[in-house]
């Protein structure tokens, strides 16, 4: 009877054991099921998060790309607020590369489609709007498949600074001094700094005798040679071969020639200066107009108020000492270097900015256009008289200093023409470009639009 029992129990063992064994395989496949589903989660996050990164990686690129065509635009500064949208899509488009890219253009969008990037699954494409009067928001999808994600970033329309005002003396011709010649600066010696062109002549700098610039040399022109003779002849307080190597950089990038515009100053001119103008007695002259053909000779005392415009064609020469507050302009066409149209201040001059003209209405508003003492493209300007100051840039096609002319200039010497100007006699300059408001009146400003990464966000579709 016990052994009846025994093996009784033992088989009730071996199925339980096998019941245990049933249990342990049933966890161990639902394990291995939700291990294989979790894994396969894993793999489409993923998945999912890969493709993800290449849409906002695709974004970030359409980004930059827009970032690299819109750094390439400028409009004119004389753009009206209303139609500088307008001005900046026809901008945009003949800068871009494929000029296909920009397809619709409205008053109120500018569309860029589909544009292919570094695989065939990935693109952007973009539209820009304008926010307000002076901003414009771009709004960028970037896609990778058919997964997509946004960026949108605002710009705002700006005025580029004109690096050619970072110089003392900036010219497209070679530029010559000989004499006894200083151009020295007020406070630093970089104000006394030079900017040639030189491209038609490989003679980019001459300076003979004991004249120096305290300033570097920036040359354009890769194949320009520099001409030093005499012991004191010197560029960067150093002479000979180490002024050259030191102070001359050759081969630099072209910097842009700001554009004049004097017919913004023409309507200020309403009195009359003609062929029956006594200019040979003392006299004041406020926003006057030298009509065509006139070519006075100022033999007198001359006392100059505000606007004083010059017709072409002109040679206008004041012999005698000249008082102003004010600006001299000229009508002509910074492309002339025929120097048919002349200015010749051969006198002493004392000038002051037009700030200091009285607040009578005539002067109203020519008070705030500061910062140019001479705007006369297409004349060249001669100057052989002694002045303490002169208020302003001086710009013209063709400039002289001879003689005994001189003194501190609180701006920049601006040549357009690219024949030579030349310094003789012992002219010393001294350049004041502290405090001097980075583009002078009379010049049209480029308006470029700036990126504002404050404003970039990622918003969802």
């Amino acid at each position: 009877m016990k052994a009846v029992i025994k093996k009784a129990k033992n088989r009730q063992n071996k199925g339980a054991a096998f019941i245990v064994a049933l249990i342990f395989i049933a966890l161990f496949s639902a394990l291995a099921i939700s291990i294989a589903t979790m894994s396969t989660t894993n793999a489409q996050i993923a998945y999912n998060l890969h493709n993800a990164n290449q849409a906002i990686a695709s974004a970030e690129s359409g980004l930059e790309i827009i970032r690299c065509w819109i750094n390439n635009v400028s409009i004119p500064g004389t753009t009206s607020p209303a139609n500088k949208f307008s001005a900046f899509a026809a901008a945009l488009q003949s800068n871009i590369y494929d000029i296909s890219k920009i397809t619709v253009y409205n008053s109120s969008t500018i569309s860029i489609p589909s544009v292919s990037l570094d695989s065939a699954q990935k693109n952007f494409s973009a539209s820009i709007t304008p926010f307000d009067a002076n901003n414009l928001q771009v709004n960028i999808i970037g896609a990778f498949g058919t997964v997509t994600r946004n960026i949108t970033v605002n710009y705002e329309f700006g005025v580029r600074g004109q690096s050619v005002f970072d110089y003392g003396v900036a010219t497209k011709g070679p530029l010559s001094l000989a004499g006894n010649i200083e151009l020295e600066g007020v406070n630093v010696s970089v104000e006394a700094s030079v900017y040639i062109e030189s491209l038609n002549d490989n003679l980019a700098l001459s300076i003979i005798g004991n004249s120096q610039i305290a300033g570097d040399v920036s040359i354009v022109n890769s194949s320009a040679n520099v001409f030093l003779q005499g012991g004191k002849a010197g560029i960067g307080g150093e002479t000979g071969q180490d002024a050259i190597d030191n102070h001359v950089d050759i081969g630099v990038p072209p910097t842009e020639f700001p554009i004049p515009n004097p017919g913004q100053f023409e309507p200020y001119a309403t009195a009359i200066i003609n062929s029956s103008t006594n200019t040979s007695a003392d006299a004041t002259y406020e926003n006057a107009r030298i009509v065509a053909g006139t070519n006075p000779h100022f033999t007198g005392n001359v006392t100059l108020r505000g606007i004083i415009f010059v017709e072409t064609p002109n040679v206008v020469t004041f012999s005698g000492n000249v008082d102003i507050i004010g600006i001299i302009v000229g009508d002509g066409d910074y492309f002339d270097n025929s120097g048919v149209n002349q200015i010749n201040i051969t006198g002493n001059v004392s000038s002051r900015s037009v700030s200091n003209l009285p607040d009578l209405p005539q002067f109203a508003d020519i008070r705030t256009q500061t910062g140019t003492f001479i705007l006369a493209p297409g004349f060249s300007a001669s100057f052989g008289g002694n002045f303490d100051t002169i208020s302003g840039a001086i710009a013209a096609n063709g400039i002289e200093f001879f003689g005994h002319a001189g003194g501190t200039i609180n701006g920049s010497v601006i040549n357009y023409s690219d024949e030579e100007m030349t310094l003789t006699g012992n002219a010393d300059l001294y350049f004041n470009r502290s405090g001097t408001a980075e583009i002078p009146a009379g010049f049209i400003p480029e308006i470029i639009l700036t990126y504002d990464p404050s404003s970039y966000t990622e918003p969802v579709l």
